[in-house]
């Protein structure tokens, strides 16, 4: 291999080569051009000044490159360009690469000082005679000139300019060439060009294109390798292997010129040259795919772009930011955890399909810093394909351009109402108020909103017209307190404190805890605030429930924890944080919320570790939620038809495998939950809630609380079993104070289990009576597995 050593001239130099053929040589090349550049009034003089009288270096832009985002263990998952391309210092491209390249697009690029002589009078007698532009005699430093111009270019007018074939235009590099062999030394130029230059199939500079072609960086790349890539750029898109097998063999035949020419100047021996053109061309295009489609984790990548386009922390306008994001060179390390995002996706996966009309998101959020950790959906992120214009199957399909687990700022939807969710927030604003967990009242079998409501603009929002019902619809009220009925989530019980301790209050509560509607509209401050009329997503909603599992610390949502600037400049972002409910406050949410998976409605579903949470379940069964935490992971799943959730209510319906009379936060939302926490946790140290302060919680009197527990139990004694054994209605707690049977127009759920107009009997889990399980609506032979419903099922006798 030759070496060459440092070569450093400036336009004296330059000079200095042309009048080695006395000054014949410049006159020579301007008399050559005068038949074209005659008309525009240029003399031997004039030329003369041209190439002493230098103006600066051309300005050049920072190349653009790709913004990478990195999981929080360092992986790459997702990335952003408009020109695929990592910039690399010239220590790290093989020496054979750097070979190569002078060797066929400059082989006298370590003699000259930016003007290669011969190659330019060459050019010039043959445009001469052509009366044109027909032949480059461009030295390497012109090809930089030219590709430093065009990337400067802010319109199509000024990279048409820069591209045009014209001796203006060809003058005007030989300037700016002169220019930069004056400021630059060789290897600068040398590292400069390499890596601004195209070598075709999406890959500009050396960096990305040994990595696109060969799956190799440039520091390892071989000699037929290199040859490979330096033949291609000089027709990078008659050369582009990713099109076509013509294009391939071009390539081949330009590789092998390569070799020729290196074995002619000595670069490789003849026997090294022609070892490698026997060498197939091996091309291993490496996939680069750009943007969150391409993702393994999509919707977080969609959230990163979103946050990095719309916050003003990366940049004053939103010009700005689209212009940072799209020249990139910079490095996201976000907060996502691949073992929670496998966990989130694998218990979507389990229970909702892919083409289910009904969708399912969750996030997982980490309580104390509002770090994202995953984001997971039922649907693939992408278009469906259309189907004759057809708008219902390109939006029903199995993708998605929504981001279903986050807000309409992130990319996502309009949301799903969050349901008993909200009771959360009411509960909190109680115990903040001096409530105890036995503190109660009795509660009838409807309430009406008629007064007692004021929103915090001081506006009265009752609602006369409202009838509220109980839970499973019995048409009975009864004593609750704190405690039963956070554990029950009785409506009309909770509608009655949201009246006592005040609308705005738990208003107030809940924005201090980051609640905001998904499609970014004011919150809507109504009676059934508490019942979770407002439409959310998940992040939005875990991130308020994870505040209670770092005792009271809201912290805003983020997924960007550090930002390296392609200078290698590290700006880590911290946590946004603050106190939005008191410590003690957050204990004895935490204390009640953790009877929800023991002795209300989640009952018999556990994650293992301490835990606390809350089922969701709208009115007419339009959406089902389910969001809980511990004091290390908090997360929240959402349910409903993308079709729209009040045109397609969650009933008698069928998801993934399961049937469901009605789609409630425990049967469905819960399971995926329990299922995502347990893996997403598995293998971390238990960290239990802190104790409640007794003192000041303990306690408090519910009249007529203590008989009506007593009678529960006697009933549980006498109606535990049914004759064959099986649990009754009653004897199972969980499932009879479960919030999601609901009274609906008169028709009632029976007994908790859900005997609804001839539709059959529901406990959440499927049919449980002998006569009906779930063989009748199968069909198994033959090794074939189909869903079958029997045509008489509904007419059985119950």
């Amino acid at each position: 291999m030759t070496s060459h050593p440092e070569v450093r001239r400036g336009p004296g130099a330059c000079l200095r080569g042309l009048l080695a053929c006395g000054v014949f040589g410049g006159l020579l090349a301007a008399l050559a051009a005068l038949p074209l550049v005659g008309t525009a009034g240029l003399t031997v003089n004039n030329v003369t000044r041209t190439l002493t009288d230098l103006p600066p270096s051309p300005r050049e832009n920072p190349l653009p490159q790709r913004t990478v985002l990195l999981d929080k263990n360092g992986k790459r998952f997702a990335q952003f360009y408009t020109e695929n391309r990592t910039v690399v210092t010239l220590a790290q491209v093989a020496p054979v690469m750097r070979d190569a390249i002078v060797a066929i697009e400059d082989s006298r690029f370590y003699e000259h000082a930016g003007l290669d002589i011969k190659g330019t009078l060459r050019a010039l007698v043959t445009n001469t005679k052509a009366g044109g532009v027909r032949q480059g005699g461009s030295s390497l430093t012109q090809q930089l000139v030219k590709n430093i111009l065009v990337e400067g270019s802010e319109s199509d007018t000024e990279r048409a300019q820069a591209r045009a074939p014209s001796i203006q235009r060809k003058i005007t590099e030989l300037r700016y060439a002169l220019a930069m062999e004056r400021k630059y030394s060789k290897a600068e130029i040398l590292e400069r060009y390499l890596n601004i230059a195209y070598f075709g199939a999406g890959a500009f500079g050396v960096e990305a294109a040994a990595q696109r072609f060969f799956s190799v960086p440039a520091a390892r790349l071989t000699l037929p390798q290199a040859a490979t890539l330096a033949g291609a750029v000089r027709t990078p898109y008659a050369t582009d292997p990713s099109l076509d097998t013509r294009r391939r063999e071009r390539l081949r035949e330009r590789r092998d010129i390569v070799l020729d020419r290196m074995a002619q100047l000595s670069y490789v021996t003849p026997a090294r040259a022609e070892a490698a053109k026997r060498r197939p061309l091996a091309i291993r295009l490496k996939p680069e795919p750009g943007g969150c489609q391409g993702s393994v984790y999509p919707y977080f990548c969609l959230y990163v772009h979103r946050e990095l386009l719309t916050n003003p922390a990366f940049g004053p306008t939103r010009a700005e930011r689209e212009r940072r994001l799209a020249r990139g060179g910079i490095v996201l390390r976000t907060t996502l955890s691949p073992k929670a995002q496998r966990a989130a996706q694998r218990a979507i996966a389990a229970r909702v399909g892919r083409r289910d009309t009904e969708v399912a998101a969750e996030a997982m959020i980490q309580p104390g810093t509002g770090r994202i950790r995953a984001m997971a959906a039922s649907k693939r992120y992408g278009s469906n394909g259309g189907n004759g214009g057809n708008t219902a199957n390109t939006t029903n399909g199995p993708d998605t351009t929504y981001n279903l687990a986050a807000d309409m700022a992130h990319g996502g939807g309009q949301g799903f109402q969050a349901g008993s969710t909200f009771k959360v927030f009411t509960l909190a604003t109680a115990l903040a108020q001096g409530w105890r967990f036995d503190q109660g009242f009795m509660t009838p079998g409807s309430f009406v909103p008629a007064s007692g409501f004021t929103d915090c603009a001081g506006r009265k929002v009752n609602d006369p017209g409202a009838e509220i019902h109980n839970a499973s619809g019995e048409g009975r009220g009864g004593p609750q307190s704190l405690s039963t009925g956070t554990w029950k989530s009785v409506n009309i019980f909770y509608m009655m404190l949201e009246q006592r301790v005040g609308l705005c209050p738990v208003v107030t509560t809940a924005r201090a805890l980051g609640v905001a509607r998904a499609d970014g509209t004011p919150l809507r401050e109504v009676p059934t605030f508490t019942l979770g009329v407002n439409e959310m997503d998940p992040v939005t909603v875990a991130a308020s429930f994870a505040a209670f599992g770092a005792r009271g610390r809201y912290c805003r949502p983020m997924a960007i924890a550090e930002i390296v600037e392609r200078d290698g400049r590290r700006f880590k972002i911290p946590p946004s944080c603050a106190r939005a409910i008191e410590r003690d406050v957050a204990d004895a949410v935490n204390h009640l919320l953790a009877g929800v998976f023991t002795k209300g409605t989640m009952t018999g579903q556990d994650i293992g570790r301490p835990a606390a949470g809350k089922t969701g379940t709208n009115n007419g069964y339009t959406s089902a939620w389910f969001a809980g935490y511990t004091p290390d992971l908090a997360a929240a799943v959402s349910v409903g038809d993308i079709r729209g959730s009040y045109r397609y209510p969650l009933t008698d319906v069928e998801i993934g495998d399961e049937y469901f009379g009605a789609v409630q936060g425990a049967s469905l939302p819960g399971p995926i939950w329990v299922s995502s926490m347990s893996a997403a946790l598995d293998g971390t140290r238990e960290t239990r809630f802190h104790r409640p302060d007794m003192g000041r919680f303990g306690g408090g009197f519910t009249p007529g609380l203590e008989e009506a527990l007593a009678r529960e139990r006697e009933e549980e004694g006498a109606e535990g079993t049914d004759a064959d054994g099986r649990r009754g209605a009653r004897g199972d707690r969980g499932r009879r104070f479960r919030e999601e049977y609901r009274y609906r127009d008169g028709r009632g759920y029976r007994d908790g289990r859900g005997y609804r107009d001839g539709r059959g009997y529901r406990d959440g889990r499927g049919y449980r009576e002998e006569r009906r399980y779930r063989e009748e609506r199968r069909y198994r032979g033959n090794g074939a597995h189909r869903r079958y419903r029997a045509p008489h099922w509904r007419d059985r006798p119950r």
